[in-house]
């Protein structure tokens, strides 16, 4: 085989030491994780003028050495560690550091994307804040526990217990107030409109200083939590001025969907994100919003043409039906775990389910009915991923035709066909009405 990487290096790296083998040098040489050893190992690669290093990714610790190698202008490989299996029974740190050198000189690894650091920095605080959303929601349900404890059945009546009216009555509680019509009060107009009743009976409950002391230490980590991720959004804000920086704002550009559900607190966001994909309204898409919008750039950034095609990029996303195929069986095999990416379509594409007037919508729900939600959602994420490749790569605007226009064009697919099974089987199609 002919070596397609020369002066290359593998590197196996754990959580106290990291081993690097060398293209020429029959020594492994052995460095610590701390800063001081990892320095040394960049400084080593470069004594021996090397271009290109493979390295694993192992947990987290590949993240400073990835960096430090860019920094030295080394090109670093992150590869998977599942293409990099060593023989059973002859695995060691040395021998596997040896191995990867020996498979990335004859360029047999598959290079893993890594955005470039700007967009890593933006990838880092919107990742932190979907954790801390996280967080928020288990707090949400321990103060719905808490008051169920207590018979209050608040959660029962009012659409969500952390809105408006929710929490001026849990605060209100916490603040010792007992009676339910006072509590009542509280609650917005367009409640009280309608479910008086209802929120007074729900707020007759039965104060119990355990569950209220519960209750209190829930309140507190919500509102801690709702705090750090208004924390998040500034810097995300900062982030954001950061890649739009020294780029073009578009003269045209259209209005924002509306975002339902933890909207980030970042003034001219749709603007932003528009600035940063160079015009490229990906928005128009169905169940795309700036909240999605912001969560893919920070996952595959804003330049797709790493990803020859819109095949190359679904697979990525793990969005894409495997080939498993031997001699004339094509099996079934169970797909990886999807990326973050990949989820981000794959909740785009599940609210698609329940819209009314979007012709992707209406194919999810055709293909929920014969084989299910999980593969109309998959089915559905793929085809919203092309429209996002296509979108970001060509400029391609997408128009939304409606449910009418697809559902005829289905039926003269589906006409089509018949004509052909008629043809073959030497029968005609009549029309009814012509018949009556």
């Amino acid at each position: 085989m002919e070596k397609i990487f020369e002066n290359s290096a593998g590197i196996d790296i754990g959580s106290e030491k990291i081993f690097i083998s060398v293209e020429g040098q029959k020594k492994v040489e052995v460095f610590r994780t701390f800063t001081s050893g990892l320095l040394l190992a960049v400084n080593y690669l470069k004594e021996y003028h090397v271009s290109t290093a493979a390295l694993e990714a192992t947990g987290v610790y590949w993240v400073i050495l990835y960096d430090l190698l860019e920094q030295a202008g080394i090109e670093p490989y992150l590869v998977n560690p599942k293409e990099t299996k060593q023989v059973p029974g002859r695995k060691s740190d040395i021998q596997d550091c040896q191995w990867i050198q020996q498979l990335h000189s004859y360029g047999l690894l598959r290079k893993s994307y890594i955005p470039d650091c700007k967009i890593r920095v933006l990838r880092t605080y919107i990742r932190q804040r979907g954790k801390l959303i996280e967080n928020e929601s288990r707090y949400i349900n321990r103060m719905q526990k808490s008051l169920i404890l207590m018979n209050i059945r608040l959660h029962t009546v009012i659409s969500q217990i952390h809105g408006s009216s929710g929490i001026k009555i849990i605060q209100a509680i916490l603040s010792g107030e007992r009676d339910a019509k006072t509590l009542t009060q509280l609650c917005h107009t367009s409640i009280l409109k309608h479910k008086r009743e209802d929120v007074l009976e729900s707020l007759k409950g039965t104060y119990k200083e355990e569950h209220l002391f519960t209750l209190q230490q829930a309140y507190d980590a919500y509102c801690f939590s709702k705090g750090q991720i208004e924390q998040c959004d500034v810097q995300i804000e900062k982030a954001l001025n950061s890649i739009t920086n020294g780029k073009q704002e578009p003269n045209a550009i259209n209005k924002a969907k509306p975002i339902r559900h933890h909207k980030p607190n970042i003034k001219d966001l749709h603007k932003k994100l528009i600035t940063a994909t160079e015009g490229k309204e990906a928005t128009l898409l169905p169940g795309i919003t700036d909240y999605n919008l912001m969560q893919i750039v920070s996952e595959v950034g804003t330049d797709l043409r790493q990803w020859p095609s819109k095949k190359h990029f679904t697979s990525w996303l793990k969005l894409a039906p495997g080939k498993n195929q031997s001699g004339k069986i094509n099996k079934r095999a169970k797909s990886s775990q999807t990326t973050k990416a990949g989820q981000i379509f794959r909740e785009a594409a599940q609210t698609l389910l329940t819209s009314k007037n979007i012709a992707l919508g209406s194919f999810a729900r055709k293909l929920r009915s014969r084989k299910g939600p999980a593969v109309a959602i998959k089915a559905t994420a793929r085809k919203l991923a092309e429209m996002y490749y296509l979108t970001m790569t060509v400029g391609i605007e997408y128009v939304e035709t409606g449910i009418l226009k697809y559902e005829k064009i289905s039926l003269e697919r589906k006409f089509l066909s018949l004509q052909k099974q008629a043809t073959k089987l030497n029968l005609k199609l009549t029309d009814i009405q012509a018949v009556t």
